[in-house]
């Protein structure tokens, strides 16, 4: 059974910085590519970045380019993503998501494990 915890939510001031931790309970997990979703209240679920098996390769949405970072830890079996000058519209449950091939990829129906998601509430 795969599990996926993230953690490292809360609320913060606009402008502020949060690091969210995705820990996976997957032996393989070095071998899969990870990403980050987020819904914001009212809309759909949204890509937010995406890194490969390796964390030689990483995708973000342009929404969140040069604020947010993901990265990883095979020997630890973490993914995380700092988020840097955060904004109200980042507002949002955030999920993090584990793609089999290894391939990063910005759709979810290609995301097979996903975690429960934690919440970032962002004030202005």
């Amino acid at each position: 059974q795969v599990q996926l915890v993230e953690s490292g939510g809360g609320l913060v001031p606009a402008g502020n910085s949060l690091r969210l931790s995705c820990a996976a309970s997957i032996r393989t997990f070095r071998t899969y590519a990870v990403a980050w979703f987020r819904q914001r209240p009212g809309k759909e679920r949204e890509f937010v970045a995406a890194i490969d098996w390796s964390g030689g390769s990483t995708n973000y949405a342009d929404s969140v380019k040069g604020r947010f970072t993901i990265s990883r830890e095979n020997t630890k079996n973490k993914v995380y993503l700092q988020m840097n000058s955060l904004e109200p519209e980042d507002t949002a449950v955030y999920y993090c998501a584990v793609e089999l091939n290894g391939d990063i990829r910005s759709v979810d129906r290609d995301y097979a494990y996903w975690g429960e998601g934690t919440k970032v509430t962002v004030s202005s």
